[in-house]
């Protein structure tokens, strides 16, 4: 009997010891099975997958835990869609990683979604997001991810062309250049024009950003038409032209050695205000390098810029290595004139900016994504677009009716 308690006891202790390790997650990657480098919209005949690193002494115990979300990503309360009998994904399965890679990431995980064993399911339409928990204690978060399920219900017309804004005078004349897009479509019986919400354009992956247009809008520059009956039509006219997206490429092991790397290989970078790279970008994505290569290893990049010397504003790196959120973690130093920073990337190729901002308490304000990086109609952008409509069934939700992306040339 007493030795049977000690077995007990030691498994238990065993048990809990794994289970509340400390363990990190890498390089989180969330696209669909049909592309890459996107914006993840699940449209059907697509599945969502999910892929990352862990670093951490033992074999990670961890579910993915999947929740329907409000306008603004927040997990609903509402009991009709908790989706809790296929709401999870039990106990993931592990890869050990190259030994070469062992002091930054040891383990590795991807799998996709629905998925084969019926566990996972996304019967309603709109925002999502999912959080990779502990097996034991779904309170333990280690990483959290967004994704879009949509219900094609409705086509949408879209149109895009170039513009200018005329609010006022621009100098340089280029800040003026804008992209008008205009979306219209006329609304099924089975749905009711009240209920139509608004249009939400992402462009090129900055889904913290996103263009509304509501119909409370009427500017002169967004503003939308209803025929009072079946028929809308609503317009954008000052999307930032932008620029292509700079790019840092560290996958050649044999022109980026050792540890410390400088995400270009002629160190410094300048503004780009009034170039037109002719490099094309992945529209906001990342591609890494294949994990089961013994060369995919963390490296830590600097990158410099030597703003303009009329720069007055604080400076920020942005890019698909933080889902394009500016955040203070990605504050560049300054000394001598010359902004930097050093990140931690895993090998591969990542799309990023710089982004000039003002610091207000802590707080980021004034932000121009333009003044370093230009503002041209020569670049190719993607721009996902989707209609919102308040769904009065099971206790009132919003429902995406509407979806299209649209690539410009």
């Amino acid at each position: 009997m007493k030795s049977t308690v000690l077995v007990l006891a030691i498994l238990f202790f065993i048990f809990k010891d794994s289970s509340s390790q400390d363990f990190t997650v890498k390089s989180l990657n969330v696209y669909t099975s049909d592309n890459l480098t996107s914006l993840p919209v699940l449209t059907g005949g697509n599945k969502l997958v999910i892929e990352f690193d862990v670093q951490g002494k033992f074999i990670p115990n961890m579910n993915i835990v999947f929740r329907f979300c409000d306008k603004g990503w927040t997990p609903t309360k509402n009991i009709f869609l908790l989706n809790s009998q296929y709401s999870t994904a039990y106990f993931l399965d592990f890869e050990e990683l190259p030994i070469m890679v062992v002091d930054d990431a040891r383990y590795h995980h991807k799998s996709s979604y629905p998925d084969d064993r019926d566990q996972v399911q996304f019967p309603f339409s709109g925002k999502w997001r999912f959080y990779l928990t502990d097996t034991q204690d779904s309170s333990i978060v280690y990483a959290t991810g967004k994704f879009f399920v949509v219900q094609n219900n409705i086509e949408l017309g879209v149109r895009l062309k170039r513009d200018e804004l005329e609010d006022q005078s621009y100098w340089p004349v280029e800040l003026a250049k804008a992209v008008n897009i205009t979306t219209d479509f006329y609304l099924p019986d089975d749905f009711h024009p009240s209920f139509v919400d608004r249009i939400e354009i992402v462009d090129n992956q900055r889904l913290y950003d996103p263009v509304v247009i509501d119909r409370e809008t009427n500017t002169l520059y967004r503003f939308y038409k209803w025929d009072a009956n079946r028929s809308f039509t609503f317009t954008a006219r000052d999307i930032p032209a932008g620029n292509e997206f700079r790019q840092v490429d560290i996958r050649d092991h044999n022109l980026f050695i050792g540890k410390e790397v400088r995400a270009q290989l002629d160190g410094l970078e300048y503004s780009r205000f009034f170039l037109n790279p002719l490099n094309k970008d992945l529209n906001g994505g990342k591609i890494y390098s294949n994990y089961s290569d013994e060369y995919s290893t963390y490296l830590n990049v600097t990158f410099s810029i030597r703003p303009p010397e009329e720069n007055f504003q604080n400076i920020f790196l942005v890019g698909a290595f933080n889902n394009w959120k500016l955040s203070l973690d990605y504050k560049m130093n300054e000394s001598g004139g010359v902004y930097s920073i050093t990140i931690p990337l895993k090998r591969g190729i990542y799309d990023y900016q710089y982004v000039a901002a003002d610091l207000d308490n802590g707080e980021i304000i004034n932000s121009d994504w333009l003044v370093l990086e230009g503002n041209t109609w020569l670049n190719s952008k993607e721009y996902d677009i989707f209609l919102y409509y308040n769904e009065q069934d099971k206790g009132v939700y919003e429902r995406i009716i509407g979806y299209k992306r649209l690539k410009s040339q």
